[in-house]
């Protein structure tokens, strides 16, 4: 499920109010609130200001009340449920009422959830029109059970189609706001992921949105800068994404910086900078994706894009290379520690992906055509004949190995590493 949170003031209005206790049980008067709502919210018994540090004691004190919750709608279907009716429908709640904090809706994609919280927004709009002149009444329960479980709108429910692979799946991409990043962003998003954009730079940041809000509607993505060497930035966005979707499924540390200089001319800071991104950046996104999952206990995928150059030895190439090699190693280390919770940990292995690449546009790639001999100009090319299949990798070539790891074939696959270079018979692992 994809979530959706309101603070709306309607909405507090109505859960901070004396009548809520009575108005909530009843649920909603018109046929196409509760099909979007269901027959009526669950009302959390939870302090505004509890401690919500401790996930495991929060889960134990709210599993009564969502097991009350599937056992009270299993009853309503069983007594009013008649010979032909379909068969009962997912019954945990649709509306999660939080007196003091807001709304929650969850379904089975943003739009839905989005959609079935306007709804009740609306149906609180008439039981205040109703109350403040006379009585709110409900629907009949028989009545309301015959419109939700009604022969043609199971008929519409069974036309429609099959859900995407990653469906309901949440993707944080680091650096998505172009080139690999924004690649892996699309082909997720297009196979049913909703996804959370994020940058550490504003402008490309903010043309992402656009593109994004132009191409797939609002209810496909959210957006955060996100400094991938401040945990406190880390923090932030992580917060945002949960925010917005409810959770993390699908996490992608593609955030990176090249230096390509001769140990001569390689700076301390040129190092530090270095893993400072690549490698730190990795652990420290890793480590809130670990601790995200884990609170949801769903496990989860984490993908580090790391290079052809952890395996293979170039010229004028130490830091980098050696940072890349650290992060293909850290993959393997944290698949061992995380695969018991079902959180699937894999490397992909890029080389020379050129097109629409921040990283490519300056000194990089002046720095390897100088180590290969060659001109900027000529370096596409070059790459592309010193590989096997003779080919140019491009952006939409490294998003399809991410879709391969998550979209379900590979499941039960961890530590790996995919290479995606065109075939550099040097990057072969042994």
């Amino acid at each position: 499920m994809v979530g959706h949170f309101t603070d709306d003031e309607r909405v507090l209005q109505f859960i901070n109010s004396n009548d809520l206790d009575k108005l909530a049980p009843l649920g909603t008067s018109c046929p196409d609130h509760f099909l979007r709502t269901k027959i009526q919210p669950l009302v959390l018994d939870l302090p505004a200001d509890a401690d919500l540090s401790d996930t495991a004691v929060l889960k134990e004190k709210l599993a009564p009340a969502f097991e009350a919750y599937r056992q009270m709608y299993t009853e309503y279907y069983e007594n009013c449920k008649r010979s032909n009716s379909p068969a009962m429908r997912d019954p945990n709640p649709v509306v999660i009422l939080w007196p003091g904090v807001g709304q929650f809706t969850f379904a089975k994609d943003k739009q839905t959830a989005r959609v079935a919280s306007e709804f009740y927004v609306n149906a609180i709009n008439v039981m205040r029109g109703a109350e403040a002149i006379s009585e709110y009444t409900s629907l009949p329960r028989q009545e309301a059970f015959d419109i939700e479980y009604w022969l043609l709108e199971e008929a519409k429910l069974q036309r429609m189609p099959k859900p995407k692979p990653l469906s309901g799946k949440i993707a944080l991409i680091t650096g998505s706001a172009g080139g690999i990043g924004k690649a892996i962003a699309k082909k997720l998003q297009a196979e049913g992921a909703v996804i959370f954009l994020n940058d550490n730079d504003s402008g490309r940041l903010e043309g992402a949105k656009e593109e994004f809000q132009k191409n797939y509607g609002k209810d496909a993505f959210n957006a955060e800068l996100l400094d991938v060497t401040s945990a406190e930035s880390i923090e932030k966005a992580f917060d945002a994404c949960a925010l917005a979707f409810g959770g993390v499924d699908i996490v992608v540390n593609n955030a990176g910086i090249s230096i390509s200089k001769s140990i001569a001319d390689h700076t301390e800071k040129d190092w530090d900078l270095l893993f400072d991104i690549l490698v730190k950046g990795q652990f420290l996104v890793s480590q809130a994706a670990v601790a995200m999952m884990r609170k949801q206990a769903l496990g989860g995928d984490i993908i580090n894009i790391a290079s052809k150059n952890a395996v293979v030895s170039g010229p004028n190439n130490l830091g980098y290379g050696s940072a890349k090699a650290a992060q293909a190693h850290g993959t393997r280390l944290l698949a061992a520690e995380v695969g018991p919770e079902k959180i699937r940990v894999n490397t992909i292995n890029p080389d020379a992906v050129i097109a629409d690449s921040k990283i490519w546009a300056g000194a990089w790639a002046e720095g390897r055509a100088k180590a290969y001999g060659i001109t900027v100009e000529d370096l596409p090319a070059f790459y592309a004949k010193r590989t096997l299949l003779n080919e140019i990798i491009l952006p939409e070539d490294i998003a399809n190995a991410c879709f391969a790891f998550t979209g379900g074939l590979l499941n039960k696959s961890t530590g790996n590493a995919l290479n995606v270079d065109g075939g550099v018979a040097m990057g072969f692992y042994r």
